[in-house]
């Protein structure tokens, strides 16, 4: 059984707004999963090879529960425009290119590798429509060690027609014909993604619902992004009072579903999310850009929803998930303000719970380097920065939050294996 044994100051969140830190210590596993962070060397590992890191931080990797794949080559491209406008303009012909192959193969083996060497070894990702381009980059991503979900975007109505569009036939077939095709892959799964509600008619989302129900299939969608897209919503589905209930008419709504951004959801939504396990996807970056608002995340928090983090490239300009994580934090600090003083702004230690624990929860894991826990780690050394005193291991980590370095992260190891290091 392969022994893997870090040496140097471990920091983990193993609760939200709390780290913890292990100065001169070791990070143990064995046959990929983590056996526990130890002061001193068991005795049981004597003379066993460790990696010594010297003083640099051994920290959890991180995961990011929402991005677009396929938007990648537009990064910080039409973040003057609001969300439907951004859609039509820059995504949807953007997305249309996947359906060549080679293009589809060069993008994502591109994004693959700067996932790694950024530290982000668990995603919840977005495909385009195109099956044979969503099969690429499930590949791509369980080449370059990436674990996690991956979803064909489905999307019968209101795209692009002549760009961007497909039957409810095609995407109903196409959707059967991916799920066949990738069931050989270890660490990327499918993961059923109607893209949002105004993209899916009643028929494809009534089988999509079904599908996930036989097969037992996680789901991701949008939520409450935008006041015009709500107000779409409310004439494609009088019937229903608030967004959430058009997934959950069709069977979309569970402990298995992840829902982007949220910026809009009230108290009632925020309980059918709590009550019914949704994971919600705190993307502070694309929601600022698109001008869609501030997500209550404070509010969810206190109400016991479950909340994670996503880049949402590339509505959000950043993929680095350190960035993602000083984002939220600031877009908290912009909801104090706007709820007149009266919500309490997101700590840097909870910034990097959401950022790391929470989303590994959705794929099971406990918080924090707890033993049990498949090993995601990363190393990072922060010496290049100045010093004005001795500083505490969670003092480095805000530094490195908020000072993101150039070549700062070491090594990246996911589901037990090293994928990245750099000498």
């Amino acid at each position: 059984m392969s022994l893997t044994i870090l040496k140097g100051t471990v920091v983990s969140a193993p609760a939200p707004g709390r780290l913890e830190a292990t100065e001169n210590g070791y990070l143990v596993a064995e046959g990929g999963v983590i056996r526990g962070v130890f002061p001193v060397l068991p005795e049981q590992y004597a003379g066993a090879a460790v990696e010594d890191c010297g003083d640099d931080l051994i920290v959890q990797s991180l995961a990011d529960l929402h991005l677009h794949a396929p938007q990648y080559p537009m990064l910080g491209m039409g973040m003057d425009l609001p969300l439907l406008d951004w859609l039509n303009t820059y995504t949807f012909p953007l997305e249309a290119r996947f359906a060549d192959p080679d293009y589809a193969r060069t993008i994502y083996r591109r994004l693959a590798a700067e996932l790694a060497e950024n530290g982000t070894t668990r995603v919840c990702m977005f495909s385009s429509l195109h099956t044979d381009a969503t099969l690429i980059l499930m590949e791509e991503l369980e080449k370059a060690g990436i674990t996690g979900y991956v979803g064909k975007v489905n999307m019968d109505r209101n795209s692009l027609p002549g760009v961007l569009e497909e039957t409810t036939e095609q995407s109903m077939s196409e959707t059967l014909r991916w799920l066949e095709a990738c069931g050989d892959f270890r660490l990327v799964k499918p993961m059923l993604t109607p893209r949002f509600t105004p993209s899916c008619s009643d028929e494809l989302m009534a089988f999509l619902g079904k599908l996930a129900a036989e097969r037992t299939l996680p789901v991701q969608s949008h939520l409450s992004e935008n006041d015009k897209e709500i107000q779409w919503v409310r004439e494609l589905h009088p019937d229903c009072k608030q967004y959430w209930e058009t997934y959950a008419k069709y069977g979309l709504w569970n402990d298995r579903t992840v829902m982007a951004h949220c910026v809009w959801s009230d108290e009632r939504e925020r309980a059918a999310m709590r009550d019914a396990g949704v994971t919600a996807v705190h993307c502070a970056d694309s929601n600022q850009n698109i001008c869609s608002g501030v997500a209550p995340v404070r509010a969810m928090l206190r109400e016991g929803l479950k909340v994670a983090l996503g880049s949402d490239i590339a509505g959000g300009d950043q993929l680095h998930m350190f960035d993602v994580v000083a984002s939220a934090i600031r877009a908290s600090k912009a909801r104090r303000i706007l709820d007149g003083w009266e919500t309490d702004f997101l700590t840097v230690a909870e910034g990097w719970y959401l950022g790391t624990s929470a989303g590994a929860a959705y794929f099971g894991e406990a918080p924090g380097f707890a033993p049990g826990n498949s090993l995601h780690a990363l190393v990072l050394r922060d010496s290049g920065l100045p010093q004005p005193h001795p500083l505490t291991a969670a003092e480095r980590l805000e530094r490195a939050v908020y000072l993101r370095q150039k070549d700062a992260i070491r090594a990246v190891w996911s589901a037990g294996k090293k994928i990245f290091s750099r000498t």
